[in-house]
């Protein structure tokens, strides 16, 4: 990337990532605040909580255009505000789950390691229910590198080259309709690091790298990972 499209990445970041505050809608857990995304399916309809299946990976994109997060309904409820530390040292609190059994979490899709990420021709990285030869299951698992992460616990890692946790996406639940909204971010996000490892890929999916630096409206559209990206490795 070029040093003024990367300054340029930086400044968008800056723009519409304010200070770290306490949000009351996201279990009072510090989030960085982003424009509240309704999570849709592709014809527009919300997701409705009850209807996502156990343990399956869904993906959808958050903040941005092209940075894509997992949606999990988990077998069990994420008990509140795992302890966790970015790469740095500096500790942060997870967020609890959300929906009626408390077992809905997000997280971003993009290892903490470098940056493996699901795209339309393959995926690294995932959720796997069950065990394999290389990890216990109910685990988010990079194959690139073998990095393992805990959903139920905030997303830490728990094993292989993975500096910290992967980024958790804070969702609002409203029974009331039984929707899901994405409003931010919580721990270390790799934004900045990524528009930059692939700007030259972006740019060509997207057809210019600002347009895949572009925030998520108002909605952002849910899809199983299997009908998102033609192959899913397993490890």
């Amino acid at each position: 990337m070029k040093r003024r499209d990367f300054l340029g990445s930086c400044a968008l970041l800056s723009a519409v990532a304010p200070l770290v505050h306490a949000d009351a809608a996201a279990d009072s857990v510090a989030v960085r605040r982003y424009a509240r995304s309704l999570l849709v399916d592709e014809h527009g309809a919300a997701i409705r909580a009850a209807a996502l299946a156990a343990e399956t990976n869904y993906v959808f994109h958050y903040p941005f255009a092209s940075t894509p997060c997992f949606l999990l309904r988990l077998a069990d409820a994420v008990p509140q505000a795992a302890a966790l530390r970015r790469e740095r040292g500096d500790p942060y609190a997870a967020p609890a789950g959300v929906g009626p059994a408390r077992t809905i979490v997000s997280f971003s899709a993009i290892c903490a390691h470098k940056l493996a990420y699901p795209t339309r021709d393959v995926s690294f990285i995932r959720y796997q229910r069950s065990r394999s030869a290389t990890s216990s299951g109910r685990v988010i698992h990079c194959c690139a590198d073998h990095s393992v992460y805990d959903p139920m616990a905030g997303a830490r890692v728990v094993a292989g080259p993975a500096p910290q946790p992967l980024a958790a996406i804070a969702l609002e639940y409203d029974a009331a309709r039984d929707e899901i909204a994405a409003v931010g971010t919580i721990g270390a996000e790799q934004f900045a690091p990524f528009f930059e490892k692939y700007a030259f890929k972006l740019a060509l999916e997207y057809g210019a790298l600002e347009r895949a630096q572009r925030p998520v409206a108002d909605t952002t559209v849910v899809r199983e990972l299997t009908n998102y990206c033609r192959t899913t490795i397993e490890c």
